[in-house]
């Protein structure tokens, strides 16, 4: 029997704006991104916004470097209820670096347990990431 491994630590830091960013009141979309510092082999926040739409996102992303992205999103269900769920986002883009790929991927379980993230989605492709994707993807939770 085989226990996952995590590669990289998570920065403290990271993880009390993770806590922040989970209770956050605010009601438009915001995104951290982070990245891993090869040197320490930490997941450290790369950057962070507010008011952010899917397709504003997406342009964010390195076009050949691995990011983990937590979405905030404004969505609202086919009843009419407007919810704010928290989207885990793991782009692993083809053409990157092996090293990389597998430092992030090795990473990510680490990581998704310590924020305690339940949606969690992957992405090959920044054109794939639009709304219609993430709509679609949040319809499975209801």
């Amino acid at each position: 029997m085989s226990c996952p491994m995590n590669l990289c630590q998570v920065d403290e830091q990271l993880v009390e704006k993770l806590k922040k960013f989970r209770f956050r009141k605010e009601t438009t979309n915001a995104a951290l991104i982070m990245k891993i510092d090869q040197e320490q082999h930490m997941v450290i926040l790369d950057e962070e916004f507010e008011d952010i739409s899917p397709e504003d996102l997406r342009n964010e992303l390195p076009e050949y470097q691995p990011r983990f992205v937590v979405y905030s999103y404004r969505y609202k269900h086919n009843d009419g209820r407007i919810s704010y769920p928290l989207c885990f986002i793991f782009f692993s883009p083809c053409g990157c670096k092996p090293e990389q790929q597998m430092m992030y991927a090795g990473s990510k379980i680490g990581l998704v347990d310590v924020a305690e993230f339940t949606k969690v989605f992957e992405i090959r492709n920044t054109e794939d990431f639009t709304e219609e994707w993430l709509c679609q993807k949040l319809e499975f939770f209801r």
